[in-house]
């Protein structure tokens, strides 16, 4: 990045990619999977 603004706008969307598509082997699937009441699981 060239600046700290445009890391910053980038953030959002490498955040999401991380915790709600990127599988991960030591916890075999997706973080989001892992908490109570996350994708798909809203009340």
């Amino acid at each position: 990045f060239t600046s700290n603004a445009e890391r910053a706008a980038a953030l959002p969307s490498w955040l999401d990619h991380y915790n709600l598509d990127r599988h991960h082997l030591g916890i075999t699937g997706i973080p989001i999977d892992r908490i109570n009441n996350g994708r798909g699981q809203y009340s």
